[in-house]
């Protein structure tokens, strides 16, 4: 366990995004943050839990709310500086009730095409 939290990136407040994925179909679900306990407990418990940059605490999607993720896989990205926690969502990702905390959020965008390239 060590080796893997010691080979980890923290960034600024010893923290590093994790980037949460429904298992089943793929929707990115939400982003939130962890430090190197909150990464430790994610891999050790099959809850995700993470660390609340507001409130100064760790917290454990779902002890509140219900709405539970159950950790299906975890993997770093090249850098090691992101994680990507695929998980089994019980009830809504986001605070606001929504499925996903993208959903309904759209930004316009112009759209590039992969023919000019």
């Amino acid at each position: 366990m060590s080796e893997i939290l010691d080979e980890l990136v923290f960034g600024e407040g010893g923290l590093l995004p994790a980037i949460i994925q429904d298992d089943e179909n793929g929707d990115v679900l939400m982003l939130a943050w962890m430090d190197r306990e909150a990464v430790r407990r994610t891999l050790t418990t099959g809850r995700v839990t993470f660390w609340s940059r507001s409130r100064q605490e760790y917290w454990r999607k779902g002890d509140t709310s219900g709405h539970r993720q159950y950790v299906r896989s975890v993997a770093m990205d090249c850098d090691a500086d992101t994680l990507l926690v695929r998980v089994v969502q019980v009830g809504a990702a986001c605070h606001t009730g929504s499925r996903t905390c993208f959903d309904g959020r759209d930004i316009d965008a112009v759209q590039g095409d992969a023919a000019e390239a």
